[in-house]
């Protein structure tokens, strides 16, 4: 989900949260809240579109097909592997 759509629902669910509620100050922290979500959600370096996504899948079965990949003989080799990263 794109920071245009995450605005977008936002603003549904603070126009919902009117309908329910007149006290400013509770919708204040709950339009606060929102903001500091998409704020983080901004800087997510691991969100991605679509396209991004099956990119790196392609490069990665490249990689796999050249050879480049990883194997291990057991779980506990990957498992170290994984933990020195």
């Amino acid at each position: 989900m794109n920071t245009a759509a995450i605005n977008s629902y936002s603003a549904e669910i603070l126009r919902g949260l009117g309908a329910i509620s007149d006290n400013e100050a509770s919708l204040a922290r709950v339009a606060k809240y929102v903001r500091r979500v998409v704020k983080e959600q901004e800087k997510d370096s691991t969100l991605m579109t679509e396209e991004e996504f099956f990119a790196r899948v392609e490069k990665a079965e490249k990689q796999i097909a050249d050879g480049k990949g990883i194997t291990f003989a057991n779980l506990d080799d990957m498992n170290q592997w994984l933990n020195s990263l």
